[in-house]
């Protein structure tokens, strides 16, 4: 048995980012990963004999710059550049749209004057929302608490707070706000856009990581998430982390090493220790005990409240609707090694334009089929496909002459509908996923030297993502800010005391962003030091 102050269940990059700072406020922490290595679903390995690439999540924006200061992730070796362009989608017809510092509004204006003279000023609209919800994103949602005493004066305080943050929006973006939160991106790019191109540009981020389609009510708000990041002080920028997705996270290690935490890998949790309705520890696979303070869960709520704690340690009503958190984002995801560059139609050779977000999704009436598709058989037989190819930024991950590229596929279902398993149809609809990409760039698919295949059940298994969800849970309404994971609990506290969330289950939600484990760590040191000063 080992005795610490925290254990945190998992070495994701909330898992680490939360045990850096409890350990920079003195705490002793540990960190227990099932996995061999470090980093959840931010890790880069060899997939193919000499190609490297960022396993599951594999772009860098969200990333929070507050969080990247405090941990000092630069001098511990993290370096992340921009794309040279931002995003490229070619259409079947041979147009094409191609976006990034000064190319966006020339690129529109081939699709539609209309639109050129309309981008700017929506572009400008988000960012001031995204603005002002960046101050949301290191600190607690407002949280309900039932009675009065410190807890609902603390909540009182904190809604005033958030509050006096949303003063600050006009009226009209007040009301643009309430659109983005409850209505559908497609709705909202339909009302303001011509081009096909030029609202597939914005409905593809309403549907990352969303098993829905661009016409569903609230994936405006999965639109508006995407907004908030930056690379390098750009706001609204995409990049890439030289080294892949790991290095982001061996960074974190790192930070989190210099401050004392000590980190064990091949160590899956059985079960959370509970005592007199207080979290005190947990017990390994192995039969070990490690005791603590404080639990730290960074895994998927419903996978820590329904696998790793006895169902008559809970609250009913809690048990009850923890049960139906709503996991599964319609992902399927692969890694690719190729011997040379795509070459497409629409744009053919090389150019910056590999080294964007290319999206195969030419239009929102083709993303809604797709969803509906893969609802009645299980997968689109027409998908959402985002390429990236990050070779084209980094020469660290594969052979001089070579390449490799990560493929985000969408939608496939979650769990299929006739009850088979995914591994019955992992490579008929890996071949699928590859033919589409071909379609475009003809060549393509005789370049692919070796692949990895990830369905919704391999990350499910790998990395622990319910349902293949990259978010730990849908970023619906009744999932979001202060209902996140539940009411009541947005404040990173379960409902065992000692037991606390820091993963994407909990606010702002899912995508590389620390945040949750920063505003968790900070619930973690105000709890220790009311009790020991």
């Amino acid at each position: 048995m080992t005795e610490t102050d925290v254990v945190i269940i998992g070495a994701g990059h909330n898992g680490l980012t939360c045990a850096a700072y409890l350990a920079m406020a003195g705490l002793r922490v540990k960190v227990v990963e099932r996995r061999k290595v470090v980093g959840g679903a931010a890790v880069t390995e060899e997939f193919h004999p000499g190609f490297r690439n960022s396993v599951a999540a594999y772009t860098v924006s969200l990333l929070n710059p507050q969080i990247m200061s405090d941990l000092k992730l630069s001098e511990h070796g993290l370096r992340i550049v921009e794309r040279r362009a931002q995003n490229f989608l070619p259409a079947p017809d041979g147009s094409y749209l191609l976006t990034g510092e000064g190319r966006t509004r020339q690129s529109v204006a081939r699709l539609s004057q209309h639109d050129a003279a309309e981008i700017d000023a929506f572009t400008r609209e988000l960012e001031a929302i995204a603005d002002v919800l960046r101050q949301f994103v290191l600190r607690a949602p407002p949280n309900l608490v039932e009675g009065f005493g410190a807890g609902a004066i603390r909540e009182a305080f904190n809604a005033l707070g958030a509050a006096n943050i949303l003063r600050s929006l006009s009226l009209e973006q007040q009301r643009s706000l309430l659109d983005l939160f409850t209505r559908s991106a497609g709705d909202m790019l339909d009302q303001r856009f011509e081009s096909d191109l030029v609202k597939a540009l914005f409905g593809f981020d309403a549907i990352v990581g969303n098993y829905a389609s661009p016409y569903a009510s609230g994936s405006a708000y999965v639109m508006l998430h995407h907004a908030f990041g930056e690379v390098n002080g750009k706001k609204g920028v995409w990049g890439h982390a030289i080294g892949g997705m790991g290095a982001i996270t061996q960074a974190m290690a790192s930070s989190a090493h210099g401050h004392g935490v000590e980190i064990e890998t091949g160590a899956g949790v059985r079960e959370v220790i509970v005592e007199r309705d207080r979290a005190v520890g947990v017990i390994l696979d192995n039969g070990e005990t490690v005791r603590a303070g404080y639990v730290a869960s960074s895994v998927n709520p419903k996978l820590l409240y329904t696998r790793l704690l006895p169902a008559d340690a809970l609250p009913a009503e809690f048990l009850g609707r923890i049960r139906n958190w709503r996991s599964g984002s319609g992902t399927f995801r692969m890694n690719v090694a190729l011997n040379a560059l795509p070459s497409f139609t629409a744009l053919p050779g090389e150019g910056d334009h590999l080294s964007a977000g290319i999206i195969i999704g030419p239009g929102l009436r083709y993303m809604d089929r797709a969803w509906q598709d893969a609802r009645d058989h299980g997968w689109s037989r027409k998908p959402v496909v985002e390429i990236l190819i990050p070779s084209t930024l980094d020469d660290t991950l594969c052979p001089q002459g070579r390449h490799v590229a990560s493929l985000f596929c969408q939608h496939v279902a979650p769990e299929l509908p006739d009850g088979t398993s995914w591994d019955d149809h992992r490579e008929e609809v890996a071949d699928l996923m590859i033919a589409t990409v071909d379609g475009y760039a003809p060549g393509f698919a005789t370049s692919v030297m070796g692949r990895q295949i990830l369905s919704p059940l391999d990350l499910e298994r790998q990395f622990g993502l319910l349902g293949g969800d990259i978010f730990h849970g849908a970023l619906t309404l009744n999932q979001l800010f202060s209902a996140r994971p539940m009411l009541g609990h947005a404040d990173y506290r379960g409902p065992l005391k000692g037991l606390y969330h820091c993963g994407s289950g909990a606010h702002p939600g899912g995508g590389v962003t620390g945040a949750p484990g920063h505003n968790a760590a900070r619930a973690i040191i105000g709890d220790h030091r009311a009790l020991f000063g």
